[in-house]
């Protein structure tokens, strides 16, 4: 049975019957809620990260969870749960655990950033193994480990209902990445994962190698993160020689790896050849302008199915900007494009300008925006990217088209 939408009235009463003060915090946040429309028709999510107030909120602890949790036993139309950075242990994560076992509504579930360890991943990797509703999980930045990530990889080979699982800064090792990989040729249901950031000791990549192996076989995941897995040419064109079989893919995350012309050169050939891939994330890299070139080269002949592109920061000066810009004359297509941290000279700005003028490339949808000193035209920098709201998300529901994240804006892998 769902309480009806009064979930501050029922707040203050369990605070009173559990004698627990009441999360000033909490109280707000329930309060907003019970004013919303068709709250129990729609089902709402509650907003309580505690990273994104203009005023600091009191951070919600172990106990103040168990409070919220008692509520939401009662209150089926909560549907969504965003509890990040808050001050969140292993503690909660048994309490955590046990909601997901007995509930059957919550949907999305956010805990990015929070004290979880390793016997806490074990205790909600658990309850996913019977959970048949929870389809989002965010637990980045929760120092879980190489064995708390592989109750996660072991969870993934029975749960048949999570289509989004971000364990991206999570520590987690080259056991937990191979097996998560062979978890993956299994997974009929996974949509998108992020494994950014693990702690590699080996050089020999190892897991690049497995997860290109995944991929060849895997036909459900739309989404894959693999930003600083220290990736180098080799491990590139384990990658692409892999793509050439996958036919799901659509977003590609490579950032912030090492990167070179010559491994680009192999994504140069994927791109003339795939027709799935829309969002490929080369920043933080070092493929300089012939890398620049080999993409500008298959993005103006071949590729027409890529929209979105970010080579930030990777020491491309003018002449790789500029081939850059004049295959987005040619490609209709590309309509996302991140280029700021490179070598801009007047060439780069001249070009990019024409663009936005034309309006063959909106605002929304780069990260530079032109404007003009003496004369002459310059490019200064938007706080735009693919990667704008990974770690953060504003309060209010609407964000501009295209400004946020052009993965959610393009790759919509579910309602959350």
């Amino acid at each position: 049975m769902s309480v009806l939408p009064d979930l501050h009235l029922h707040y203050v009463q369990a605070c009173q019957s559990l004698s627990q003060p009441e999360n000033p915090f909490i109280a707000r946040v329930f309060q907003e809620a019970d004013k919303k429309d068709e709250i129990s028709t729609k089902g709402i999510t509650l907003k309580l990260a505690a990273n994104n107030h203009l005023v600091p909120v009191p951070r919600i602890t172990d106990d103040d969870l168990g409070v919220l949790i008692s509520v939401l036993d009662e209150a089926a139309f909560v549907t969504g749960l965003d509890l990040a950075y808050n001050l969140l242990t292993d503690a909660a994560a048994e309490t955590i655990a046990t909601f997901l076992q007995e509930n059957s509504t919550l949907r999305y579930l956010n805990l990015m950033f929070n004290d979880i360890g390793t016997s806490g991943a074990e205790l909600i990797a658990g309850a996913l193994h019977s959970n048949q509703s929870l389809v989002h999980l965010r637990m980045t930045g929760n120092k879980i480990g190489n064995q708390g990530g592989m109750f996660f990889a072991s969870m993934l080979k029975t749960n048949s209902t999570l289509e989004k699982l971000d364990l991206g800064d999570c520590d987690v090792g080259l056991q937990c990445l191979m097996a998560t990989a062979i978890a993956l040729t299994q997974n009929k249901s996974l949509k998108a994962i992020n494994l950014n950031r693990p702690l590699l000791s080996s050089q020999q990549e190892e897991t690049t190698v497995h997860i290109a192996r995944m991929l060849r076989s895997n036909s459900s995941l739309v989404e894959l993160h693999l930003g600083k897995h220290g990736m180098k040419n080799f491990g590139v064109e384990r990658l692409c020689d892999a793509l050439y079989k996958n036919s799901t893919l659509r977003y590609l995350d490579l950032s912030c790896n090492n990167i070179t012309s010559d491994g680009v050169k192999f994504l140069g050939e994927l791109l003339k050849r795939n027709k799935t891939l829309e969002i490929l994330d080369l920043t933080a890299n070092r493929i300089e302008d012939d890398g620049a070139i080999y993409l500008s080269e298959a993005l103006a002949t071949r590729n027409m199915t890529l929209q979105a592109l970010s080579v930030v920061s990777n020491n491309i000066t003018g002449k790789g900007l500029l081939a850059l810009a004049q295959a987005m004359e040619s490609n209709v297509k590309l309509s996302h494009i991140y280029i700021w941290g490179n070598k801009i000279d007047g060439s780069t700005c001249a070009a990019f300008s024409d663009l936005i003028g034309i309006g063959r490339l909106q605002l929304d949808c780069t990260d530079v925006v032109p404007y003009e000193v003496d004369g002459q035209v310059l490019l200064a920098e938007l706080s735009h990217g693919l990667a704008k709201h990974r770690y953060w998300a504003p309060r209010c529901a609407a964000v501009a088209p295209g400004a946020a994240n052009a993965s959610l804006e393009i790759v919509a892998v579910s309602e959350y």
